[in-house]
């Protein structure tokens, strides 16, 4: 098994192991995508890339991160998404969706202006969240959902998913890492509610399985589902890897194809030991453990690193973002370094 090997989840081939990850461009209007994204998205599917992940897109409007962020909350938003889906396949790339709701961690600004709190003047909303918790100093405090707006968020993702098929999008992933809205329900540090939805460990995770059982039962069964989860919060006392397999094995259960293995997010100032690769241990032991299909994330950039990633099963896919940015060809120049042969495109042939 190499980086260039296919693989098959469920209906859908993957050219080869490459995906790009999900990058807030914080560029849409009103929750559309527009040309920026085309290009941007588009280009990754020309530079060789077996899989094209949209940013996070929002199931609610309250759930944006920012509000320059994509969405996917309103049926006008399918007509946007359409051509740049229809170009990503094109290319052979497989084009799917990341469904997202940032949580507390919504109504902020776009990094380049900072990236902190918006006020209602500046064009910010009162974020919502697991708990009466705020994110950090400085952040306000969100309100606490209740069960009947619970009941709403599940129902939003699974209208969310209606219109990203309806866009042509070939399968979802469901963003529950990085300290938002999911993950704050699982994560002990954010989540301090006394019903079903707080305290034990079961009751944690029953809104990201709640919401995968909603997303999976309107998929079809020839498309996969992904799940995006942090495998630790990497403090102790939080979420753990320990939990993060047991999620794991839960999530297989329902219909979960692939688990992109991030990791943090969850509280700000947290000191992690971040290096090439670091995050790729956790991708392993959930493989391994769970039994289930892993992508591994976080400064993957050397072809020979990412090799050896898919080559010795510590997962089947590596996703690349940042890399990605500074070269959207990044799999064509490691199939060059590893000796593999892909096709580019027919205008780009006489260049090989």
């Amino acid at each position: 098994m190499t980086l260039f090997t296919s693989l098959g989840l469920r209906g859908i081939e993957f050219k080869n192991r490459i995906g790009v990850s999900p990058m807030c461009q914080y560029s849409a209007k009103d929750g559309h995508p527009g040309i920026w994204h085309l290009v941007h998205l588009g280009s990754r599917a020309v530079g060789g890339a077996a899989l094209v992940m949209t940013e996070a897109s929002a199931v609610q409007k309250v759930g944006r991160i920012s509000p320059v962020d994509a969405g996917i909350y309103l049926d006008a938003h399918v007509d946007s998404w359409r051509p740049i889906v229809e170009f990503l396949k094109e290319q052979g790339a497989v084009p799917g969706m990341q469904l997202a709701h940032a949580g507390r961690k919504a109504s902020t600004a776009a990094p380049w202006f900072g990236g902190g709190p918006l006020t209602s003047e500046q064009g910010g909303w009162t974020p919502i969240a697991s708990s009466s918790v705020p994110f950090g100093a400085g952040h306000p405090v969100p309100r606490a959902l209740t069960l009947t707006e619970l009941d709403q968020v599940i129902t939003d993702f699974h209208h969310a998913t209606r219109r990203a098929l309806a866009a042509g999008f070939q399968f979802v992933e469901i963003h529950a890492a990085h300290g938002y809205l999911l993950h704050q329900f699982y994560s002990p540090f954010s989540n301090d509610r006394s019903d079903d939805y707080g305290g034990s460990f079961e009751n944690r995770i029953r809104l990201l399985l709640r919401v995968t059982q909603a997303v999976r039962e309107i998929l079809p069964q020839t498309l996969p589902l992904l799940v995006r989860i942090s495998a630790t919060d990497w403090k102790e006392g939080g979420w753990d890897l320990e939990q993060s397999i047991e999620l794991c094995c839960r999530l297989k259960k329902i219909g979960v194809d692939l688990v992109d293995v991030s990791s943090g997010g969850i509280l700000p100032g947290i000191k992690i030991s971040a290096g090439p690769g670091y995050q790729v241990g956790f991708a392993e032991a959930i493989r391994r453990e769970a039994g289930v299909a892993t992508a591994a994330v976080g400064m993957i950039t050397d072809p020979e690193q990412a090799q050896a990633i898919v080559a010795t099963g510590q997962a089947d896919m590596v996703f690349l973002a940042r890399e990605m940015l500074r070269d959207p060809y990044w799999p064509r120049r490691a199939a060059v370094a590893l000796q593999a042969k892909i096709k580019p495109p027919v205008q780009y042939e006489r260049a090989w």
